[in-house]
């Protein structure tokens, strides 16, 4: 008879009580707790690489505008996203040796999808690339340039 009494509670017993549930719950989201704040550090460092790298890229590409036309921009002043726009079309140089193709298939956004600025004060000087950061304002702490006198270079 005792075998009987067992396995009825056995069997009333399937599931798991409120208490159990919560302790699992309250696991979980200590875990979560300790892990989410070094996932977000890690993406807003993956974001700051790539605007570097891209901001790198349009630099290289301007240089090699330089280089086809002796070591200067082939426009008196480079000022403004248009001048990347301008990347993204074919271009010439006084039309000497034909036309090239675009550097760039599209115009490049950072991660916080704002066009790269882009500012350079004569010809055959290094332009400055920079990108406004996550703040998406101009001129704060969070601007990322390839000038090194900038805050973040």
């Amino acid at each position: 008879m005792k075998t009987t009494r067992n396995a009825s509670r056995r069997a009333q017993r399937r599931g798991f009580t409120l208490l159990e549930l919560l302790i699992v719950m309250a696991i979980i989201v200590s875990i979560a707790a300790l892990v989410a704040p070094n996932l977000l550090s890690s993406q807003q460092e993956a974001d700051i690489n790539k605007t570097k790298a891209d901001i790198k890229l349009i630099e290289n590409n301007f240089k090699r505008m330089a280089t086809k036309n002796g070591g200067y921009f082939p426009v008196d002043q480079i000022d403004g996203s248009q001048s990347i726009r301008a990347l993204c079309e074919e271009w010439s140089i006084d039309g000497r040796d034909g036309v090239y193709p675009p550097l760039f298939e599209e115009v490049p956004l950072d991660p916080w999808g704002n066009e790269y600025d882009v500012q350079a004060n004569g010809t055959g000087q290094k332009p400055r690339v920079w990108s406004y950061g996550p703040d998406k304002q101009d001129g704060t702490e969070d601007d990322i340039s390839n000038d090194p006198r900038s805050s973040k270079s």
